[in-house]
C-alpha cells in the first residue's frame, strides 16, 4: 500500500534512496492520503527503496511494564502507532523510549541501550546519527525533533530531570526514574534559524503538511555548537510560566550555573 504522490514529495524533498531516515509526523497534517496512514508508511518505505531503513519514534507512557510487542504508543500520532505493528518491523525495548524501524538496519538500531538517557548516544536516535541519517519533520516542527536531545546529551547539558517507569526485574514489576534532559521543547524550534542560515534544511510540503528535511549530523553539529556557547539555549526564562522548563532550570546544581 502506497500512495505514488506522497512518494513523489518525499523524493523531490530529498528523501536519499537507501538511506536511514528518522521520521517525526502529525498524519492530519499530511491527509488525505491513498491507503491513509499504511499509505504513507508505504510512501516512505517506497521513497528509502529495499536498501533503505525507515526509523519512527514508539514512546509510551511508561506506567505499566513495556512489552515491545504490543504495550501502545503514548502521543506519537497514527502513523508510528501502525508503523510498529507491521510485519517485518523491529522494536527496541526501552521502556519508555522505543523506537521502531525497518530495513537493513533496523536490527542496529533496535539494539539494546541503557534507561538513561534515552536518547543519548547509544540509543536509536544516536545509531540513526552515527549511520549520517536523514530525519524527516512531516507536519510537525523541530519541537518533536528528537535529535535534538541527543544534542544536549553530547553536549553535556547541566539540566536532568527525573522521571518514573515501571521495569520488570527478575520476574517483578518496579518503579524506577530514568534521568533525561527534559523540558517544553518549544526551544527546540530556533534550530530552524541555525539550519536556514547555512542552507542545511530542505522544506517543502508533502501531501498537505509542511515538511522539513535535514541530516542528522547537522542538527547535532550546530546545536552543540550553540549548546557549547550557552548550555540553557533550549530552556524558557526562569519565572516565565513554563512548568516544565522551571523543573530544569531546578534540576542544575549551582555549581553547573554559567
Amino acid at each position: 500500500m502506497n500512495d505514488p504522490k506522497i512518494e513523489q514529495d518525499l523524493r523531490h524533498l530529498g528523501v536519499r534512496a537507501g538511506g536511514v531516515l528518522l521520521v517525526h509526523t502529525s498524519f492530519r497534517a499530511v491527509r488525505p492520503v491513498d491507503g491513509g496512514p499504511l499509505g504513507l508508511i508505504g510512501a516512505l518505505q517506497a521513497a528509502l527503496g529495499p536498501s533503505g531503513t525507515l526509523v519512527m519514534p514508539t514512546m509510551t507512557d511508561g506506567e505499566t511494564v513495556f512489552d515491545p510487542r504490543c504495550t501502545p504508543t503514548e502521543g506519537m500520532g497514527i502513523t508510528a502507532e501502525l508503523f510498529w505493528r507491521q510485519p517485518g518491523v523491529l522494536r527496541s525495548t526501552h521502556p519508555g523510549g522505543s523506537f521502531a524501524a525497518s530495513g537493513p538496519l533496523a536490527a542496529r538500531i533496535c539494539e539494546p541501550q541503557p534507561l538513561s538517557p534515552p536518547h543519548g548516544p547509544d540509543s536509536p536516535v544516536g545509531r540513526v546519527h552515527a549511520l549520517d541519517g536523514q530525519v524527516l519533520l512531516l507536519g510537525v516542527t523541530h519541537s518533536e525533533n528528537t535529535t535534538l536531545h541527543l544534542a544536549e546529551a553530547l553536549a553535556g547539558v547541566p539540566y536532568s530531570v527525573s522521571h518514573p517507569c515501571v521495569v520488570e526485574e527478575g520476574g517483578t514489576a518496579k518503579t524506577v526514574l530514568i534521568a533525561e534532559s527534559d523540558h517544553c521543547c518549544r526551544g527546540f524550534r530556533v534550530a530552524d534559524d541555525w539550519l536556514r542560515a547555512r542552507g542545511l534544511q530542505r522544506e517543502g510540503t508533502v501531501g498537505n503538511a509542511q515538511a522539513r528535511l535535514c541530516n542528522a549530523r547537522d542538527v547535532v553539529r550546530l546545536a552543540v555548537e550553540h549548546l557549547t556557547a550557552d548550555p540553557l539555549t533550549f530552556l524558557c526564562s526562569p519565572g516565565s510560566g513554563c512548568e516544565e522548563c522551571d523543573a530544569a532550570h531546578a534540576s542544575i546544581s549551582p555549581g553547573a550555573r554559567r
